[in-house]
């Protein structure tokens, strides 16, 4: 039964395609730098983000309009005629009528500035969001790029391991050939071997899958796949937790963001209290009106001052609600503020700890494979048992394994730091 189960497994690691093999195959590498400037051109996150400045943008010209005049062109035709049969009468003739009306406002006590500066604060808050955009996406990318290097060194590991059991297949057969070992050394073997390519399956499917969610997070789920430049080594980040601290408090577009809608916020409630004032504004037009052809000519030009007397208290009301917003705002400016705290000093801690964990996974698999090439020696001279050869290679593999996780855990540590502080790259 187990005979049958390792050749099947061999069969499915032959028709399987290798992920070596398509490394081979590929054109294209990309270093991390090149995966993050691909994901801002073509994520549509990016494009999103960018949609909504321009849409802000486009508030503050709707803002800036009120400084210019309107000017309206309208013309119109009427037939009238006698209401009633009383007045049958009375004739019934067509009124014409064309004119060019010229509006301004001449002063409403700084209303539209006050709404122009509302909308370029909006402005920088729909910026600030673009920006946090950007930093999302850079931490998506990192993460993925990382992952898919750690599966890659896994599933390298995960082949050295198969060949290991395959070697240490060889020699049991050579020496059950000879006589100096029993059938059990060649059984234990051929398990140890099959369970190795097993799970060098499981991990170039894992690879796959993570190939997948790095052209997902790049903005690019249809292109072919490109091979990555391997940066997953240990390089320490000398950077300080209070300089940390005052980038984050500097950079983080979140809080720019919440700091541009605070102010904003601030000049609505000054917007609404304009309210309570009058609007002076001017008026002229010219234009042709009359019953029959040629019609008369004519122009007017005015101005005219309306106060708010009572208005069922909506200014009032529009007050009190911009008053608060702000409350709201502020709050929510408070918030940031300490979840940035937190999270600046909970991706330092986890560096520092991912650092000191890479210098501890060294040292297991230096351990590891000493005691693998020992273990390896004494089988070959024939002192050693499988069970010992097996264990020893495991713990190799493991061991190696965990090196990668601890490199992997140190790269999204400090893509994690990144983020905390707002950094772009």
């Amino acid at each position: 039964m187990q005979k049958k189960i390792i050749l099947i497994t061999i069969i499915l690691f032959m028709l399987s395609p290798t992920v070596k093999a398509a490394d081979r195959s590929t054109k294209t590498a990309y270093n991390l730098e090149q995966c993050i400037a691909i994901a801002l051109k073509k994520h549509p996150s990016i494009k999103e983000s960018a949609g909504n400045i321009k849409a802000s943008e486009s508030k503050v010209g709707q803002a800036k309009a009120n400084y210019y005049p309107q000017i309206n062109l309208s013309t119109s035709y009427q037939r009238i005629g006698p209401a009633s049969s009383y007045n049958s009468s009375a004739d019934t003739y067509n009124q014409y009528s064309t004119s060019v009306d010229l509006g301004i406002t001449l002063f409403d006590f700084g209303k539209t500035s006050t709404q122009v500066e509302i909308q370029d604060l909006g402005v920088n808050a729909s910026r600030a969001d673009y920006d946090d955009t950007i930093v999302q996406i850079v931490l998506n990318v990192k993460n993925a790029y990382y992952n898919l290097l750690q599966i890659k060194r896994n599933r390298d590991v995960a082949i050295d391991t198969m060949n290991q059991f395959q070697q240490h297949l060889d020699q049991a057969n050579a020496f059950f050939r000879i006589g100096t070992k029993p059938k059990f050394d060649v059984t234990k073997a051929e398990v140890d071997c099959g369970n190795a390519r097993l799970n060098v399956l499981k991990l170039e499917n894992a690879l796959r899958i993570a190939r997948i969610t790095l052209k997902d997070v790049m903005g690019i789920p249809d292109s072919p796949d490109f091979a990555i430049v391997d940066n997953l080594i240990f390089q320490k980040s000398a950077r300080q937790l209070n300089e940390a601290l005052n980038m984050a408090y500097s950079n983080r577009p979140n809080l720019r963001s919440v700091v541009a809608k605070r102010e904003a916020a601030q000049r609505s409630i000054e917007l609404a209290k304009k309210g309570y004032y009058p609007v002076l504004s001017g008026s002229a037009g010219y234009g042709f009106s009359g019953t029959d052809f040629p019609i008369e000519k004519g122009w007017n030009a005015g101005a005219s001052l309306s106060f708010p007397l009572f208005n069922g208290l909506s200014t009032k009301y529009q007050v009190d609600e911009a008053k608060a917003n702000l409350e709201i705002i502020k709050a929510s400016e408070d918030l940031i503020r300490q979840e940035i705290r937190l999270d600046v000093q909970q991706a330092y801690l986890n560096v520092q700890d991912a650092a000191e964990q890479i210098s501890m996974a060294e040292m297991t698999a230096l351990q590891a494979k000493e005691n693998y090439d020992l273990a390896s020696g004494r089988y070959r001279t024939g002192v050693g048992n499988p069970i010992e050869v097996a264990d020893a290679i495991i713990t190799l593999n493991n061991a190696r394994a965990g090196l990668n996780t601890a490199l992997y855990n140190y790269k999204t540590a400090q893509a994690a730091l990144d983020k905390a502080i707002g950094a772009k790259q």
